[in-house]
């Protein structure tokens, strides 16, 4: 192979990979958002229940105050 066909080569390989990468986060970031709203609805649905703030909630959970 010579020189050009080389580097065409590893401009393809390098594009190829940012693509992935690019894919992968895209993923990653719709896991992270849905996450988060799932942990959102989880402390209003406790404090719904509970009648404790998400601040109450936290603060009870460390301090063992019922």
């Amino acid at each position: 192979m010579d020189s050009t066909s080389t580097k065409q080569d590893a401009w393809f390989q390098d594009a190829a990979a940012a693509q992935i990468k690019g894919e992968r986060m895209v993923r990653a970031e719709l896991l992270n958002g849905r996450v988060a709203m799932l942990g959102f609805v989880i402390g209003v649905l406790t404090e719904a229940l509970t009648g404790h703030g998400i601040l109450s909630q936290i603060t009870f959970g460390v301090l063992g105050l019922s």
